[in-house]
């Protein structure tokens, strides 16, 4: 029997979480605990005090709920780093987790036995938009985004964006994987889905992209190596209600 308050996965769902980054200093001070030091060293040489307290509560709620999921104590959770950086939980568990950011907005995907990748950003004007499309998609996506009016364009640019960073999290390439190497949908009105993954159309048969509705200001986006998976997006977490039933 699981305890009070676990979480857990039926079969091949992803859950999807999503939190606030800005808090009470109060709040934040109570995820400090359950951080390991190397996680408050890092906390320690951010400049400032919103970054500095941002990490610690998308850390700090990271570990509450895989610790949830495990139903092991948060602090007790050790993860592991791929070469290029990809955190995983230490010690062989079925779960694999992925975490994003941006505004006072963080999303973290869980699932079991499946390579995931989770992206949001905050959508936001952008002066050099094109030039930044140009040198980052495939010339088809940006000539697609600029073919919009512009009151569609800046989403069409954001879910394009992340739906290209949620693949790159998910295979763990991080930086060295080149964005114009694959191609995504991104017209209005038209599925999330890969059109290629650098080698064909049929690459991309083994994986799956989901747009995220999360908060209307921000665009997400989900992809993992498997056919499609049942999907369940909460209620965005209250800090404080969350800390207090760990």
């Amino acid at each position: 029997m699981r305890s009070r308050g676990s979480l857990e996965l039926s079969g091949r769902e992803v859950h999807i979480w999503t939190l606030p980054t800005t808090a009470a200093n109060s709040t934040a001070v109570m995820f400090e605990p359950v951080l390991a030091m190397d996680e408050l060293d890092r906390a320690g040489r951010f400049h400032f005090s919103h970054l500095r307290q941002s990490f610690v509560l998308a850390r700090g709620s990271l570990r509450c709920l895989l610790g949830r999921y495990l139903e092991l104590h948060p602090s007790s959770i050790r993860f592991s780093y791929s070469s290029k950086g990809k955190p995983a939980v230490e010690g062989g568990t079925h779960i694999h987790f992925n975490m994003t950011h941006s505004g006072s907005l963080a999303a973290i995907a869980i699932t079991a036995d499946c390579q995931i990748g989770i992206d949001v950003e905050q959508v936001r004007p952008l002066s050099d938009m094109q030039q930044i499309a140009e040198h980052f998609f495939c010339s088809e996506e940006t000539s697609e985004i600029m073919s919009l009016s512009p009151s569609e364009r800046e989403r069409a640019f954001f879910c394009c964006w992340t739906r290209k960073e949620a693949y790159i999290k998910a295979i763990g390439d991080g930086l060295s994987a080149p964005l114009d190497g694959f191609r995504v949908t991104v017209l209005p009105n038209t599925p999330a889905r890969f059109v290629h993954l650098g080698h064909g159309a049929a690459d991309t048969d083994a994986w799956t992209l989901h747009d995220l509705c999360l908060t209307p200001d921000y665009a997400a986006a989900l992809a993992y190596c498997d056919r499609q998976r049942p999907l369940s997006i909460f209620s965005i977490i209250d800090l404080v209600e969350f800390f207090s039933t760990m």
